[in-house]
């Protein structure tokens, strides 16, 4: 009997905490010569999640849960559920039902088939609009381009994940961790399962646009140090071109006879390097942020409760 682990992060999903659980089971009641463990991660709900998960750990042996002592964020939460898993293989997956349960079966398969790492490759169904699609292509691609390693278009964290995988992901201590970014980094044999994602069951989603930009800014730093070396071009550059247009600017004078003037332009030509410099500032000012959390060696996550 093979073991899968199915880490769950859940941050205010009362309402779909049953329904996931009930999917899982029925999917499992079809698999011969595998057993299960569903490990909830509360991540710092703020409705009866944690009272929910309480009564489903009550009924159902196969259920765990991990509290956290607050909202820590969607990737150290997963993080924390695959730190405590124990099966020969771990799928990580949303509460929400945006990813199918019924797609366990073919990441088992394809695991079974000797990949180490089996992801998903999220497409959208008819209704969501061109502008997220178009949206979310160029993020992905923008992301490839500008990073040490190539993103999935259309990744998730619905993924499976061997056992010597999770091992790997364990011993690694980053501040700022990128599940989708590493499981690309680490190598390992993988390979890919489309899937469209389906409407969230109850609830909203707390994905703001402020958590959108802040995951796209962790993506970016946490695999290259190209926007650095971007700065440092741009830098050049601009000056290069203030040097050549300057100097244009005053052998035209001498030549035609004229004065230098211009108080606007050379007003608008300030606060636009100035802009630039502050651009810069700011990149540079994102790794040192990242160097400051990294070298306190906080942990990613901290646990309240937990029934295992």
């Amino acid at each position: 009997m093979k073991k899968i682990s199915i880490v769950i992060p859940a941050h205010n999903e009362e309402g779909n905490i049953s329904l996931i659980q009930q999917r899982i089971r029925e999917v499992f009641s079809t698999l011969e010569n595998y057993r299960f463990e569903i490990i909830f991660v509360n991540d710092g709900s703020r409705d009866n999640t944690q009272q929910k998960l309480e009564e489903l750990a009550n009924q159902f042996e196969e259920v765990k849960f991990i509290e956290l002592s607050r909202n820590f964020g969607h990737q150290p939460a997963v993080k924390a559920g695959l730190d405590y898993a124990t099966g020969n293989a771990v799928i990580s997956m949303d509460a929400d039902l945006q990813h199918p349960p019924e797609l366990i079966r073919d990441l088992i398969r394809k695991w079974e088939e000797g990949f180490d790492i089996v992801f998903t490759v999220r497409t959208y169904p008819k209704q969501i609009s061109r502008f997220k699609r178009k949206s979310s292509a160029l993020y992905y691609k923008f992301l490839s381009l500008i990073s040490d390693v190539n993103i999935n278009e259309g990744g998730s964290d619905f993924r499976l994940m061997d056992s010597s995988v999770v091992d790997v992901v364990r011993n690694m201590n980053e501040a700022d961790i990128f599940l989708r970014g590493l499981s690309n980094w680490m190598g390992f044999k993988q390979t890919g399962i489309p899937f469209t994602a389906g409407e969230r069951a109850t609830g909203q989603s707390s994905y703001n646009l402020k958590k959108m930009m802040k995951f796209a800014f962790t993506g970016i730093t946490a695999f290259s140090v190209k926007p650095l070396y971007i700065a440092a071009y741009l830098g050049f550059l601009f000056s290069a071109f203030a040097v050549l247009g300057y100097g244009i600017y005053v052998i035209h004078s001498f030549v035609a006879k004229t004065e230098i003037s211009g108080w606007a332009s050379l007003i608008m030509t300030v606060v636009f390097f100035g802009g630039i410099q502050l651009i810069i500032l700011g990149i540079i000012g994102i790794y040192l942020g990242k160097i400051f959390k990294q070298v306190k060696e906080r942990p990613n996550y901290i646990i309240r409760s937990k029934n295992f």
